[in-house]
């Protein structure tokens, strides 16, 4: 069995956008600033074509295209995890044989939405795609978008019974799942906050560390404050969800949907336009003024 990827997908990883320009066509060279941006703040992976990434409103040869530059871009200095998802099992099985994963270091795939599975249903999905690859797999569970939500039984079943399975992650903003996760399985299986909102709980609770949307524009205020919890795990808890710097910062981006506030965000710092593919739309101009607010009254270090 695959084990021991702590080294690899612990600390903050990046759930990174994917950039359009003003004709909502693919920017190649928008890529190639994030990852500079990115690179240089010292996170710890990348994860391309997840839900921040709208990799539901990528073609397929497009996609081909998106993964190619973004392997590109980051030349083998970061780790990448391409997302790879649907609610149709046997075309995920095909998709994952046909796409070129020679540049990623492992899949992350998204349960089932709108089908509901039951949670029989979710482990055998699992347990067909991971039987599809030999690339290390790492489920995501976040119900508020797919709602299913797949209990720690059936992720624990699934993990015994596969050979890449290496971790999941837990976006449903549940730390006590969290924590119950790394109790039965210790250090053998990855648990990684998706949630920005109680990242410091979460890996106070035994996260071994969170994909961050927050993280496209505050990069390395995500890894020092990553690396302060840390230091802190058996000190004085001084840093808290609500006292956490970027608070306001998080709750504005996803104020009415994420991507749309954190390209906003980005298109301020000039890395990327701030275009969604529908039925994503750009976010208002009251909130605009807000997020453009915060970023002046805390400049993301270049």
């Amino acid at each position: 069995m695959i084990k021991n990827f702590n080294s690899i997908f612990s600390g903050v990883g990046v759930a990174i956008v994917t950039p359009f320009d003003d004709k909502n066509n693919f920017d190649k060279d928008a890529v190639f600033q994030l990852a500079e941006n990115l690179i240089n703040s010292k996170i710890s992976y990348v994860v391309v074509q997840g839900t921040t990434g709208e990799s539901s409103t990528l073609e397929f040869n497009e996609k081909k295209t998106v993964n190619s530059t973004y392997m590109d871009a980051f030349k083998n200095k970061v780790p990448l995890i391409l997302g790879l998802s649907s609610n149709n099992t046997n075309y995920l099985c095909n998709e994952i044989k046909t796409t070129n994963l020679d540049g990623f270091d492992a899949i992350m795939s998204v349960c089932p939405y709108y089908n509901k599975p039951s949670q029989e249903g979710l482990y055998n999905h699992f347990l067909n795609i991971s039987q599809a690859t030999t690339k290390p797999i790492l489920l995501y569970n976040v119900p508020s978008r797919t709602g299913v939500n797949i209990n720690n039984e059936t992720i624990i079943n699934i993990y015994k019974n596969s050979d890449n399975i290496i971790g999941v992650k837990e976006a449903s903003g549940e730390v006590k799942r969290i924590r119950q996760l790394k109790s039965i399985l210790e250090n053998d299986f990855l648990v990684i906050s998706g949630d920005d909102f109680t990242m410091i709980d979460a890996i106070r609770n035994g996260a071994d560390g969170i994909i961050s949307v927050a993280a496209n524009v505050y990069p390395k205020v995500m890894v020092e404050t990553y690396n302060q919890i840390i230091s802190d795990l058996n000190n004085e808890k001084t840093l808290n969800d609500n006292n956490f710097v970027l608070n306001e910062f998080i709750n504005l981006i996803f104020e009415e949907c994420n991507p749309s506030g954190i390209k906003y965000a980005l298109s301020e710092l000039n890395l990327c336009s701030s275009k969604v593919r529908l039925p994503l739309s750009e976010i208002s101009e009251n909130l605009k003024s807000k997020i453009n607010k915060f970023i002046k009254e805390l400049p993301p270090v270049k």
